[in-house]
């Protein structure tokens, strides 16, 4: 469904927005965010598309980088980076693996949470820092962090209250102006997740305020959505067990799996779209 919004930006806070979002949790509303809070966050941001499309009749080529053990090994960096665009996602190690995943970057996704979190556990395998340069920084309004980082990241202060309170966020993106920061709407998050990745853990009680797509899902389905093509890399496969977690894993780690995600559904999504098409999914025999 195109006519989604896929991103907030300074357009889409209004009263009727804020009333039909409002009862509904993050990352699929705004419920328990102060209204002004989103409103200044939104005001900030100058852009309604994720990119500027050129010419019309011009084919945009997206591929979207996972880090799943898949890749490690598939010597896939050239077929990665032939692609107009590649989003790549958390723990989004370059350095000594261009060889399996390439070196182009346009799109970072990721949650306030994830990124910091790839940061701690992943640093010794070899993500010292987010990645740098002409990047769209998108992020995932999984809660208020992640409005209170963008609007310290877009005006360059420090943020000013919650959980990261203090933070630097230049320490993590640089300097960028406006237009490199982009965060996904909270209705284009509840529409792909109902239509494509609705799981069962939504309907039981003890999962469902637990439950949301992946940050490699969100971004898969965003590309669909604004892109002409799409190519999957690095994402689950029904073989998942022959390869190890991330494609940097210095020893073999068997992938887990967290009440948080439902990645056996994700995978299975992503093969009936292959099947049907809609993307291309890199696929590979045996282990790596």
């Amino acid at each position: 469904r195109f006519s989604a919004p896929v991103l907030q930006w300074g357009g889409t806070f209004s009263r009727l927005a804020w009333e039909r979002l409002k009862n509904r949790e993050p990352p699929y509303g705004w419920r328990g965010l102060p209204a002004d809070v989103v409103r200044a966050t939104l005001s900030l941001l100058p852009s309604s598309h994720l990119f500027e499309r050129g010419s019309p009749a011009r084919c945009v080529r997206c591929a979207v980088v996972g880090n799943g053990g898949i890749l490690r090994g598939s010597r896939q960096g050239r077929n990665i980076d032939s692609h107009d665009l590649v989003f790549r996602m958390n723990g989004a190690v370059i350095r000594g693996f261009e060889e399996d995943v390439g070196t182009k970057i346009y799109f970072y996704g990721f949650t306030t949470n994830t990124m910091k979190n790839a940061l701690s556990l992943y640093r010794t395998l070899g993500f010292t820092r987010v990645p740098q340069g002409p990047i769209k920084y998108v992020f995932i309004p999984s809660n208020l962090r992640d409005y209170l980082m963008l609007a310290a990241a877009v005006q360059g202060r420090t943020v000013a209250t919650g959980t990261d309170k203090g933070d630097r966020p230049w320490k993590y993106f640089g300097d960028k102006p406006p237009e490199n920061f982009k965060i996904l709407h909270p209705a284009f998050i509840s529409y792909v997740t109902h239509s494509f990745l609705s799981s069962p853990l939504l309907t039981d009680a003890r999962t469902r305020h637990l439950y949301m797509p992946s940050t490699g899902a969100l971004m898969l389905l965003t590309a669909l959505h604004t892109c002409d093509q799409v190519s999957a890399y690095g994402f689950i496969t029904r073989n998942f067990a022959s390869f190890s977690d991330h494609y940097y894993d210095s020893v073999m780690r068997l992938l887990r799996f967290f009440t948080n995600h439902d990645l056996r559904m994700e995978s299975r999504l992503w093969e009936e779209l292959h099947r049907r098409r809609v993307i291309r999914l890199y696929q590979r025999r045996g282990g790596g």
